[in-house]
């Protein structure tokens, strides 16, 4: 059986511990969606972006 528990919880140390490459990552791949959808859903992707950045 695999144990999901076990992995969830080293993805979570593994975010605590890179949390600011995450925000950037999130940060920067936010801008290249909004930059294709020609900024006509920044409103979401920015809410998106800061909900990630919060989760981290």
């Amino acid at each position: 059986m695999v144990d999901f528990r076990g992995a969830f919880d080293k993805l979570g140390d593994l975010a605590e511990k890179h949390d600011d490459k995450i925000d950037s990552a999130a940060e920067k791949l936010g801008d290249m969606v909004d930059n294709k959808t020609d900024h006509k859903h920044t409103e979401h992707i920015d809410r998106a972006v800061r909900e990630i950045q919060d989760r981290t």
